[in-house]
């Protein structure tokens, strides 16, 4: 098993499309690269703390490449937005990469390069690549957020819609149960 920390806005999107991926053992939504000690949701959202929303990514490298969980991630998220993802703004919603090895530091060097050189957005990428730190689970409450939630305005708004396009573009490589 493979564990990679990932930052692209919300972890409610971000957790919910890759606890759909087959090879996927876990997606935990969580808080990392911040200075304070076991931050509550309360003050990530401040900004205060330095903490990004992201979810921590466990898979089977042998069903699921390290190259093609950053391609999904990639395509969960704008990674031209500097401190935020759509009207959530602020230092907690940024994109980052934050690895566990130097296998997955290269390898986000490396997409990130080739995507730059393809010219993938119109804009440059400013996707952070960090070795991870102080990661802390986040809350209960925020694990599986959005399947538990669905009536939710944010989640019926923003989630949803993306959680579906998400669905089409990467069919082939949903669990069968999805």
């Amino acid at each position: 098993m493979q564990t990679i920390t990932l930052g692209g806005g919300c972890f409610w999107c971000i957790e919910s499309a890759f606890n759909k991926v087959d090879g996927v053992v876990k997606a935990e939504s969580g808080y990392a690269n911040g200075t304070k000690a076991s931050p509550t949701y309360e003050e990530v959202c401040t900004g205060s703390t330095g903490h990004a929303e992201v979810v921590q990514v466990t898979f089977n490298p042998e069903t699921l490449s390290l190259r093609e969980v950053l391609e999904i991630f990639f395509a969960l998220h704008d990674p031209t937005q500097l401190n935020r993802q759509g009207n959530d703004v602020g230092t907690q919603y940024r994109s980052g990469i934050y690895y566990h090895s130097v296998e997955q530091k290269q390898a986000a060097e490396n997409i990130i390069q080739e995507m730059t050189d393809e010219e993938t957005w119109p804009d440059p990428i400013v996707t952070e690549v960090e070795e991870v730190s102080n990661y802390y689970s986040a809350e209960s409450y925020h694990q599986g957020y959005f399947e538990n939630n669905p009536q939710n305005q944010y989640c019926a708004m923003v989630v949803g819609p993306k959680l579906a396009k998400f669905k089409k573009t990467f069919a082939s490589k949903l669990k069968k149960s999805d």
